[in-house]
């Protein structure tokens, strides 16, 4: 469960403060794939980040009883001037997993060859995100957020990886955000809605769709 409460963020832009949204409240149920809908500058990166704390809020707090993954997707996690390798093995003494395991998991998922022991700096933005979600896959957190990055990489590894994410979500939540509507529709079962800084849930997938379509006409 991950509940959020009076949650405000914004930003200061040019000598003044804009906000992205203000006063949040809601809670996500365990163990479902939460679709997170909303158009361009809704804030839905913002609201990925500050549910996996890697964002502070101006105010509010959001509260989980179990273990949430970084959004997936988000490279500025890794530091550029260590080696994919190093920062693999950073990551797991910081959930406390096995970094051998660890390593060797991501090494073969992320097809990363000798670049895995080559700096960040060196890497491509879609090696970047190959590492990322090899890492959080590599990890059984309760819930995952996930930023489109089931689309990176050849069909290949599209496939694989969305294989993989399926195997992880029938024992684990997730929230995702994807702008092709019709992948949100294979990965989950309900949707929350970030519009004009307010935040609605659907239990109900499709029309959570209808209104977000609605809303981008």
């Amino acid at each position: 469960m991950i509940r959020i409460e009076n949650l405000s963020k914004g930003f200061w832009v040019k000598g003044d403060y804009i906000p992205v949204f203000q006063g949040l409240n809601m809670t996500v149920p365990s163990g479902r794939s939460v679709a997170l809908l909303g158009g361009n500058g809704a804030g839905k990166s913002t609201l990925l980040q500050l549910v996996a704390g890697t964002l502070r809020p101006d105010s509010g707090r959001v509260f989980s009883d179990g273990a949430i993954s970084w959004p997936i997707g988000l490279a500025s996690s890794f530091h550029k001037e260590l080696t994919g390798e190093q920062n693999t093995r950073f990551i797991a003494r910081a959930y406390g997993v096995d970094t051998d395991s660890l390593c060797d998991f991501v090494q073969d998922f992320a097809e990363l060859g000798q670049h895995f022991r080559a700096p960040i700096r060196t890497y491509s933005s879609g090696m970047k995100s190959r590492l990322t979600f090899a890492i959080s896959m590599g990890i059984q957190f309760d819930t995952y957020l996930v930023d489109e990055v089931t689309a990176v990489g050849d069909a290949k590894f599209k496939r694989k990886s969305r294989q993989l994410f399926r195997e992880r979500i029938k024992s684990s939540g997730a929230i995702m955000v994807n702008h092709n509507l019709n992948e949100l529709r294979d990965y989950c079962d309900c949707a929350m809605l970030l519009h004009e800084g307010e935040l609605r849930f659907f239990e109900d997938l499709g029309e959570a769709l209808e209104a977000h379509k609605r809303l981008m006409a």
